[in-house]
């Protein structure tokens, strides 16, 4: 009987850096062919072979980012070197690599000429006479050199001849670089393909090239991040044609890939005061051929919870990108809710129309007109009821710096709204006013440690505290605002009445470590005030603390949250909170 013998990696692999200091020897480890063929347990003798003689290549260029241009590499498969070893009889069993590697002194830059170069380029501060000759330092040279011809309109620029010299007895390289600048170009017309259900028409007017102005690479990548945005497509390639045209315009190819049109998901929240809390959405990302979005979305809440019923959700949102401008999207909403809380119970209805205007890439303004109706029930045992009809006329504005909207780990947030509103039954008119600032620091290496924190402000002017819708009034407590506390456990007073106040205030800071790949740590703490009148009057005010863990995932990290009261009357104890997602 014959019993298979495993195949096994070869045995041993000596890796062994004569002369060079520790970063040269980690980067050339960690680009090594055979170590990751080792890691990977390849066993062919054959292929174990032909990556030994590929070492040599993948080496060398390790060498020359690094500024060595003199090394000796050796690879030698059981004594024998690999590139004396010819293909046609390659070795039937391998047993041991020796991997030795002389790097020989580093080189420095002797001349450096670039040339010509546009007004205004900056060359890297590495390309300059004595600084190190890394390889990689003359093709960022060479790069930005490129880009500051085709900044101006030079679409054709690209370097035409290069010298570089390694001069051995002095250790200095020498560089040389022409560059062709080609001439100065104006954009012709935009020529999509692949896309079938969408409309040409819309894709000009969404990517919003500007024909006839100069050409530029930065406005091909604002048109591509706009016909990306929309959704439609899952795949966007701008790229200039190959030929220029007799008027001295080029034009730009468009190779498009239409997403699915539909899409549907699902969400989950759940906390141990407010219960749990079920989300579900359909989308359809084209829905008349022009890249309009129509999104349905339903949730319900409350699911055993400590008080309250049951509520319900129901909201359509349509969006047409590109109206008015190509930054310009129109958005058109509907909302139906209930909503049953302690101290009151409310049905609504909300319609909105409004343009959201992207004016950089951190920052978006939104304005509109919007008509609420609400009915409420409150005071004891919900004696009081009250009817709102408003018309309103919310102004956003958002500033985004974050380096994540998922997980950030450096930058800042900023969101603010005005909202004036016009009573036109049950209810005053005036102004809602909110905002809400978020920064993260990031420390230690590849921002292990991050630093979050948050504030967060609203005020109601000009109405009464009775004659003020109660999806206006503020609380604090739960997830969104004092974790520890109670869901909406802190409002104000009002003639033995309970209700929202018409001031808020909320801080929240935490400390995020990554404990693992996958897995992070965040201790935080939050409080919160609420004031009967708009930062006047009676409040008071609340706290919470508590631990955390965190499970990344492609969406977004898994959020377990334990907090407990440590400031305020509302306390009930432990509160936990589940989602997806960092708190903010």
């Amino acid at each position: 009987m014959l019993s298979p013998v495993p195949a096994v990696a070869f045995d041993t692999l000596e890796f062994r850096v004569q002369g060079g200091d520790a970063a040269l020897e980690t980067a050339l480890q960690r680009a090594s062919l055979l170590q990751a063929a080792r890691s990977e347990g390849v066993t062919d003798p054959f292929e174990v072979y032909s990556i030994a003689r590929a070492e040599y290549g993948q080496l060398i260029g390790i060498f020359y980012e690094q500024g060595y241009y003199a090394p000796v590499i050796s690879v030698q498969i059981d004594g024998r070197e690999a590139a004396d070893i010819s293909p046609l009889t390659p070795p039937g069993t391998v047993r041991q690599i020796d991997v030795i590697l002389t790097p020989g002194p580093a080189f420095v830059f002797g001349r450096t000429q670039l040339d010509p170069v546009a007004a205004g380029t900056t060359l890297p501060a590495g390309f300059a006479t004595g600084e190190i000759a890394r390889s990689t330092v003359i093709l960022d040279a060479t790069g930005e050199a490129v880009d500051g011809w085709r900044d101006q309109g030079h679409a054709r620029a690209a370097p035409v001849d290069q010298q570089i010299t390694a001069r051995h007895p002095g250790n200095t390289l020498d560089v040389a670089v022409q560059i062709a600048p080609g001439p100065r170009l104006r954009f012709g017309e935009l020529r999509p393909e692949g896309h079938v259900r969408t409309r040409t028409a819309r894709i000009h007017k969404i990517a919003g090239l500007p024909t006839g102005e100069v050409y530029s690479p930065r406005e091909i990548q604002r048109a591509a991040e706009r016909l990306r945005r929309t959704g439609t497509f899952s795949s966007v390639a701008l790229r200039d044609a190959e030929s220029n045209n007799p008027d001295g315009t080029i034009d730009i190819n468009a190779a498009l890939v239409e997403a699915p049109m539909r899409r549907i998901g699902a969400s989950i929240e759940f906390d141990t005061e407010s219960g749990g809390k079920l989300g579900a959405f359909w989308l359809h990302r084209n829905l008349l051929g022009g890249a309009e979005r129509f999104r349905i979305e339903g949730t319900v809440g409350g699911i055993g919870a400590r008080s309250g019923k049951l509520d319900y959700k129901l909201g359509l949102e349509y969006a047409r990108p590109a109206t008015l401008t190509p930054e310009t999207t129109l958005k058109l909403g509907a909302l139906i809710e209930t909503e049953n809380e302690s101290d009151f119970e409310a049905r609504r209805l909300r319609l909105d129309l409004g343009l959201e205007h992207r004016y950089s890439d951190t920052l978006t303004f939104s304005g509109g007109i919007g008509f609420l109706a609400e009915r409420a029930d409150f005071g004891p045992g919900f004696a009081i009821r009250r009817d709102y009809r408003l018309m309103l006329l919310p102004l956003a504005a958002t500033w985004d710096r974050r380096d994540s909207d998922r997980n950030p780990t450096r930058g800042f947030f900023v969101q603010s709204e005005l909202m004036p509103f016009l009573g036109l039954k049950g209810t005053d008119s005036g102004a809602r006013i909110t905002a809400d600032a978020r920064a993260y620091r990031g420390f230690g290496d590849d921002n292990r440690f991050v630093l979050a924190g948050r504030a967060q402000l609203g005020a109601i002017l000009g109405a009464e505290i009775d004659r003020t819708p109660r999806d206006f009034l503020f609380y604090s407590g739960g997830g969104g605002s004092v974790r520890g506390q109670p869901f909406r456990s802190l409002g104000v007073d009002v003639g033995g009445v309970r209700s929202g106040g018409k001031g808020f205030a909320a801080l929240s800071g935490e400390m995020r470590t990554r404990a693992t790949d996958t897995i992070g740590l965040v201790a935080f703490a939050d409080a919160g005030y609420v004031s009967q009148g708009t930062f006047s009057g009676p409040s008071d005010w609340h706290a919470g603390a508590g631990l955390g863990v965190r499970y990344d995932t492609p969406i977004g990290p898994l959020r377990l949250d334990v907090g407990y009261p440590v400031a305020g009357s509302t306390g009930r104890g432990f509160q936990l909170y589940l989602g997806i997602g960092q708190a903010f």
